[in-house]
């Protein structure tokens, strides 16, 4: 059986005030999508309100005038960073966007001078998708990093820069 790869569609990716429609409702859909997944006490996705905090960068990916996907990267203290909130639109599964949002913030962590990146992501077949993607640049499993304390619902996963 041979698989139809749609390609990498030309992506723009703006550093992001959270204010238009498409970008607050897609942070809606990734809460949801969390929610569903994993029991309350361990959704550690930010809302709207979080996103906007001061250690944290926060960018939508575009194709033309639709959103695509997003991705936020929390700065922990100088050395140290946290990737929040990656989330690729549905109708760009699939096409590579994760990887290039995965991409983006990389470079952007290592143009701060990020040392070490951290992330967390859940522990349920419903994250395969993402722990893999993250494991093919290179994190690695983990304990618990920062204030996070042990979770069954969740994988912590780490990169040298």
């Amino acid at each position: 059986m041979t698989k139809i790869v749609t390609p990498l569609p030309a992506l723009r990716f703006e550093l992001d005030d959270l204010s238009r429609l498409p970008v607050r409702d897609l942070v809606a859909r990734h809460l949801a999508g969390m929610q569903a997944q994993s029991p309350p006490e361990s959704v550690h996705a930010l809302a709207l309100e979080g996103l906007k905090a001061p250690s944290i960068r926060f960018w939508s990916a575009w194709s033309g005038e639709t959103v695509a996907g997003m991705g936020a990267l929390r700065r922990i203290d100088a050395e140290n960073g946290e990737i929040k909130s990656m989330r690729v639109t549905d109708a760009f599964l699939g096409q590579g966007v994760g990887r290039a949002i995965l991409d983006h913030i990389l470079s952007e962590a290592r143009g701060l001078g990020l040392e070490v990146l951290w992330l967390e992501t859940g522990s349920v077949d419903g994250f395969i998708p993402a722990r893999t993607l993250y494991e093919s640049v290179g994190f690695t499993t983990c304990g618990p990093f920062d204030s996070y304390g042990p979770d069954p619902f969740s994988v912590f996963m780490t990169l040298r820069l």
